[in-house]
């Protein structure tokens, strides 16, 4: 049977978005798994093909029973060798089940920022040297020892990281339309109380939101192929062919 890819979701208007359309599209099983509303989280990665993490109201450091939970679960991913994706607070909670600091950042970052990309990430997600990200946070995190810096921004220095296989950026790329008028809404009194030089009132973050969804998908698009072709094929792709028809060889791949 092959391995589903694990969807860590923690709130209702933080949902997958387009992350699951790319999924759906290339035929790549999965499973969305609530922790909070369940109140634990699996501990063994090897169940799974890819564990990807989301975004949640809540902090790293606040240390609820099921985000001890996840961090057994991301610990394990690491030391078997699957491939984490980190949005947010799954890039922090990433970077703390690593061994890194995760703290308040100087200010809140919330609305849409432009971000500058390194240029080996550049080359190994193939997109530009600077793109815009959807942002809602206000925590950071060191960047862990072994991994390297992918992404950096003016009121966040350490937008995004790699370690091997695991991806972690501190932003959405997956948000859709419909998602952000909805965490708007739901955060509108957040909206109003939140202040600094990286911090967008609702107007501002809904203001031409239909183009900057488009380009943000564009990248989100060339992040998401480029992490889930690192995926372990599944041992389902391989079929057994009867002797007399594979005289030249023992098995053929999908």
């Amino acid at each position: 049977m092959t391995k589903p890819v694990a969807i860590l979701q923690h709130e209702t208007n933080q949902g997958p978005g387009v992350l699951l359309d790319h999924l759906q599209q290339q035929n790549i099983p999965y499973q969305i798994i609530c922790p909070p509303e369940d109140g634990t989280a699996p501990h063994d990665a090897s169940t799974f093909r890819g564990i990807i993490i989301l975004g949640s109201n809540h902090g790293v450091n606040e240390q609820l029973p099921w985000m001890r939970d996840e961090c057994t679960l991301l610990q394990s991913a690491i030391a078997s060798d699957v491939p984490v994706l980190g949005h947010c607070f799954g890039a922090q909670m990433l970077a703390h089940a690593m061994g890194a600091k995760v703290s308040r950042n100087a200010c809140p970052n919330i609305g849409w920022s432009q971000i500058w990309v390194t240029p080996d990430a550049q080359h190994d997600l193939q997109i530009p040297s600077r793109t815009m990200m959807f942002n809602w946070h206000y925590d950071t995190f060191e960047i862990p020892r072994g991994a390297t810096r992918t992404m950096y921004g003016t009121y966040c220095l350490n937008k995004g990281f790699r370690h091997g296989r695991n991806w972690a950026f501190q932003g959405h790329l997956e948000v859709t339309a419909p998602s952000l008028e909805a965490w708007c809404k739901e955060g509108r009194h957040e909206l109003l109380c939140a202040s600094g030089p990286s911090c967008q009132c609702e107007k501002q973050i809904l203001e031409n939101l239909p183009a900057r969804v488009d380009a943000l998908h564009a990248v989100a698009r060339r992040v998401y192929g480029a992490w889930t072709r690192q995926l372990d094929r599944p041992t389902s792709s391989i079929i057994t062919l009867p002797r007399r028809r594979a005289e030249a060889c023992d098995w053929v791949l999908n």
